[in-house]
């Protein structure tokens, strides 16, 4: 377990070391090749023609040089091209100072606004709005990421300044190098995880699809855990995340994260980081082989904090076939409960070891919704973050999902959120009932205004259906759980986690 204090270690001022003097010299090894044979070469025809007196003639009457003179005037112009020449090549010349290139290097950082409003109607395409000009490291079936220093930053430091916690664009980033860091710049110590979310951290499905790739990169990474996280939405700082989210994070790192509040610099002091890892694309680019390993991690890890056996066949709590029922209240809860119960209940009856549980997802604390998944088999439950619990389960456990209406027309590609998790997790995603029936909208049912009628709508129940339903998974899990158990390969034989 790393035993670093972020509360002891994370600031440090920035103290200014005198460094190496920096090898530029104007001397060049061509240029003066060509010096010495332009000397060679006049030496000789200075000396022929000091060889030779040439008498007047009435073509010439001017008297020649002696060969005394022209010696003479050869060394002068000889001392003079050796002293030019030398005086040019020499580095004390041309070499500057190295405090001053690196006040230089200093005065040349330029600070960006992390939120780019050039791309203010397309955040999300490319490389984001956030830290526009900077682009991801990516490496085939990985998750993209940017690591400072590294190779692509040349060996510099990334650097923030700004604490806006409502515009982004107030909020800035540059890159500096070691030596030449900004002006009163802190610098911090330790892996530092900066975070990008476009929705929140409060939401578990949003919270955790913004944090899942740090988890990703820490397992690539020898295991290697943060000092402190950064949260930013929309470019704005974040001082926390949701309850249930903090307490996975502090399952998978072995730590209780560190949100950085930046309390004890001025909201124009730069602060450097000695190294950081940046995420802006959520799982973008992660093969779906990677995520499995990366849910089965974070599940392992949740279950050893909670102290839920990772194996099923070591628990006495577990049924054969574990059915639960994860409500909702208020929004897309069903309106009529005991009904739906029923129904299930009737089914789950009907096969040998199947058992039916009930509950409410706000009612839970985290490691009773770690438990309760580690028993579940088939999970039955309206759309919602609740259904992030899925993996929880076991490896091919079995979702149910139910919508309101209208969702299908109107709600766009997030409604399949839960079915990516499913497959993304290992899970199996039994497909879902779309209730028909449910409040009017006055605009058409094209018209987009009619989410807001739909999206937290109530939930009724077709019995025949969903019993139907209910009796088609029920006997493919007990089919399965069959073959499991006559080849002896269960789906759940973890007995140690990942990053131990």
């Amino acid at each position: 377990m790393n035993n670093y204090s972020p509360a002891f270690h994370r600031h440090k001022s920035l103290k200014q070391e005198k460094n190496i003097m920096l090898p530029f010299s104007c001397y060049s090894p061509k240029l003066s090749l060509y010096i010495l044979a332009t000397c060679v070469i006049l030496l000789m025809l200075l000396q022929i023609r000091s060889l030779h007196t040439v008498l007047p003639t009435s073509s010439s009457p001017l008297p020649s040089l002696s060969p005394s003179a022209s010696w003479s005037l050869f060394q002068q112009w000889q001392n003079l091209v050796l002293n030019r020449t030398l005086a040019a090549a020499s580095p004390v010349n041309c070499t500057q100072n190295p405090d001053s290139m690196n006040q230089k290097l200093r005065d040349s950082i330029t600070f960006l606004p992390l939120k780019d409003l050039r791309f203010s109607n397309q955040p999300l395409d490319g490389h984001t709005w956030f830290m526009s000009s900077m682009y991801d490291t990516r490496e085939e079936g990985e998750v993209q990421y940017q690591q400072f220093p590294s190779e692509p930053s040349k060996g510099r430091f990334l650097c923030l300044k700004g604490r806006d916690t409502h515009d982004g664009s107030w909020n800035y980033y540059a890159l500096a190098w070691p030596e030449a860091l900004p002006t009163n710049a802190t610098l911090m110590k330790g892996l530092t995880f900066v975070s990008y979310n476009h929705y929140n951290y409060d939401n578990i499905w949003h919270g955790l699809s913004a944090v899942m790739p740090f988890v990703a990169w820490h397992r690539k990474n020898s295991c290697e855990k943060p000092t402190r996280w950064v949260l930013y939405h929309w470019g704005e700082l974040r001082f926390k995340m949701g309850t249930w989210l903090n307490l996975l994070m502090e399952a998978t790192f072995g730590q209780a994260p560190y949100i950085e509040e930046f309390n004890d610099v001025d909201d124009d002091q730069p602060v450097c980081f000695e190294k950081a890892v940046v995420m802006r694309h959520n799982e973008g680019g992660m093969s779906r082989e990677r995520r499995m390993e990366v849910y089965d991690l974070m599940r392992c890890k949740a279950r050893v904090y909670c102290n839920v056996s990772l194996d099923r066949r070591d628990s006495h709590e577990r049924p054969d076939i574990g059915m639960t029922l994860l409500m909702r209240s208020g929004a897309r809860s069903f309106r009529n409960e005991t009904a739906v119960i029923g129904v299930f209940e009737k089914e789950c009856k009907k096969v040998k070891g199947c058992r039916l549980m009930v509950a409410y997802s706000n009612n839970l604390t985290f490691c009773q919704q770690v438990k309760q998944m580690s028993l579940t088999d088939i999970l039955i439950s309206p759309h919602g973050a609740q259904l992030t619990n899925m993996f929880l389960m076991d490896r091919n456990s079995s979702v149910m999902e139910f919508y309101p209406k209208g969702w299908l027309k109107l709600a766009g590609v997030g409604q399949y959120v839960y079915h990516w998790i499913a497959s993304w997790s290992g899970m199996r995603h039994r497909g879902e009932w779309r209730d028909p029936n449910g409040e009017s909208c006055p605009y058409s049912d094209e018209d987009h205004r009619c989410m807001s009628f739909y999206k937290n709508g109530l939930l009724g129940y077709n019995e025949t259906h969903f019993a139907e339903w209910a009796r088609n998974v029920l006997n493919d899990v007990q089919t399965k759980r069959f073959e499991e158990e006559g080849t002896k390969n269960g789906t759940a034989s973890m007995k140690t986690c990942d990053c131990n």
